[in-house]
């Protein structure tokens, strides 16, 4: 799946009605206007998870390890989860992002399926 398939996956999980349009750096319009790409965008990213209820936790001894969960049983456990790995001395923010919309995404493909 490319970035741009994952984000129009992502946005429509979390509601973001988009116009199509996409800037020179890789940010889609939103049609309340403004741009929107959580995979470069902390506040975007933040509000994705927030919206979509997703449980992050960043591994402190794996440094780069971030696992996504969402979809709780009723004793607390995660039945879906994502995990992304930053590569060694890599970036943890873009790896969290990137996690964060691959979860969003993996949650709309399971509601189309359905």
């Amino acid at each position: 799946m490319t970035d741009r398939e994952m984000l129009e996956l992502a946005a429509k999980a979390a509601g973001v009605v988009l116009d199509g349009e996409w800037s020179d750096t890789d940010r889609m319009s939103v049609s309340a206007g403004g741009w929107w790409n959580p995979l470069t965008d902390d506040g975007d990213a933040l509000r994705l998870a927030v919206k979509l209820n997703l449980h992050v936790e960043i591994d402190a001894e794996s440094a780069g390890c971030i696992t996504i969960e969402w979809d709780f049983d009723e004793g607390g456990s995660a039945r879906r989860a994502v995990v992304e790995q930053a590569p060694e001395g890599g970036d943890d923010f873009a790896a969290t992002r990137r996690a964060i919309v691959r979860a969003a995404a993996a949650i709309q493909q399971a509601k189309e399926r359905t």
